[in-house]
């Protein structure tokens, strides 16, 4: 996504890699880390600070959206997981769908890219989800919380240690995979057809980045279930 000295391409801002430590930097995809951040937070804090008893279209659309979150969650794993859960969940969900939607923001001199499109941040959200239902579950059953490796039977044991494994890296993979082939495919289309083609994309691109959030929150809340629900 470099472009070099000189050409005619929308030009990056600030370091692009920092090195140190041995370790590299990709600076381009911290910025976006904390656009999403200040967006979600700015979003939440209008709707807080503005809050009326009769709601506009605003505070409609936000009350809508975190009620559908709520009443997923309560139907998942209880009304005491979604007392515990919810405000958890709720950001997860916000920061990973602004976060889908920041590369489809408009290029006004600076190069915007999703931080979802980097491996390393989608990782790092499956992994963070991981531990919190590990820490969860052994907050709530102690480590009675080990039993579902072997359910419903023992010999399920080697089959649900792959499967716990497994879980983290399809959810990075599947929403890493759809942000930056979603990306990359408009960058192709604002070259072959520059005014078209790149409309219709964003629109379908949109609902992408909304369902890949609901996917990997839903599937969150299925790896809560094992702490909050009983059957």
């Amino acid at each position: 996504m470099g472009t070099e000295q000189g050409s005619n391409e929308i030009i990056h801002y600030l370091p692009q890699e920092i090195s140190a430590l041995g370790m590299t930097v990709h600076m381009q995809t911290l910025y976006m880390m904390w656009l999403t951040m200040a967006i979600v937070v700015i979003l939440m804090g209008l709707c807080a600070s503005r809050s009326k008893l009769i709601p506009g279209r605003f505070q409609c659309i936000v009350e809508m959206c975190i009620l559908w979150l709520e009443d997923l969650i309560e139907s998942n794993i209880g009304k005491e997981g979604r007392r515990v859960m919810a405000p958890f969940l709720i950001t997860l969900f916000l920061y990973i769908f602004i976060g889908n939607e920041v590369g489809l923001m408009p290029q006004v001199g600076i190069h915007l890219t999703s931080p979802t499109n980097d491996i390393n941040v989608v990782f790092g959200l499956s992994i963070m989800v991981m531990v919190v239902t590990y820490l969860m579950g052994f907050k709530v059953k102690g480590f009675g919380y080990l039993k579902h490796f072997v359910s419903p039977f023992a010999v399920m044991l080697p089959l649900n240690i792959v499967e716990e494994v497994a879980q983290p890296v399809t959810m990075a993979l599947r929403l890493f995979g759809n942000i930056l082939a979603g990306e990359i495919l408009l960058i192709v289309l604002y070259q072959l057809l520059p005014w078209v083609a790149p409309v219709v994309w964003v629109l379908f691109s949109l609902c992408i980045g909304l369902l890949q959030a609901f996917v990997f929150t839903i599937l969150t809340i299925i790896g809560l279930s094992n702490v909050f629900v009983e059957h």
